[in-house]
């Protein structure tokens, strides 16, 4: 397992498109996950220790994110080949126990994680209401361990900010998390 850092944030660089399968059984688009003051476009897997450490976390931070505008979807694009956990079986199972608040939509052709620039999970791309590129920090504090109950909010504030202004803070403080299962 190797530990990367997101590189800093290319601020106004443009979401990309995409048409992925999701837990729920439908295709769903950029357009479909688009929110009126902000979109969170989320890249996690099940098996990395570094996304456990903070699925509850994500799961209030996105459900209150949707009182401000804010949508948010979670792609998974690990070679699920390599980790088993990471099976569309297991996607559907860990976004039903969770009770996931966005789709969860797995990237097989690993081409929408490429076009975004994904490197670990978890990878966090904040985009204003013009879906330009804003924050690509971490959620909070936690590593493999989750960070103290009181560890600032870095991803929720961040996204409030840019629901409200259209733009992220200048400074963020980048994810960390096990690299993307790239196939060979």
């Amino acid at each position: 397992m190797v530990s990367l850092e997101t590189p800093v944030c290319e601020f106004g660089k443009p979401a990309v498109d995409f048409a992925l399968p999701g837990v729920d059984g439908r295709i769903w688009t950029l357009d479909d996950c688009r929110g009126e003051k902000g979109t969170l476009v989320m890249f996690i897997c099940n098996h990395c220790p570094y996304v456990k450490a903070i699925r509850e976390r994500l799961v209030r931070d996105t459900r209150e994110l949707l009182e401000h505008g804010v949508k948010s979807v979670a792609i998974m694009a690990n070679d699920p080949s390599l980790y088993a956990e990471d099976s569309f079986e297991n996607m559907q199972k860990v976004a039903e126990e969770y009770d996931f608040p966005f789709p969860y939509l797995l990237d097989e052709t690993q081409e929408v994680a490429r076009a975004y620039g994904a490197v670990c999970t978890p990878d966090f791309f904040g985009y204003n209401a013009d879906l330009e590129l804003q924050y690509r920090g971490r959620l909070d504090a936690s590593r493999k361990e989750t960070a103290p109950p009181d560890a600032r909010r870095e991803l929720f504030e961040a996204m409030v900010q840019i629901a409200e202004t259209g733009k992220g803070p200048q400074e963020q403080i980048p994810s960390m998390g096990c690299s993307i299962k790239w196939k060979e």
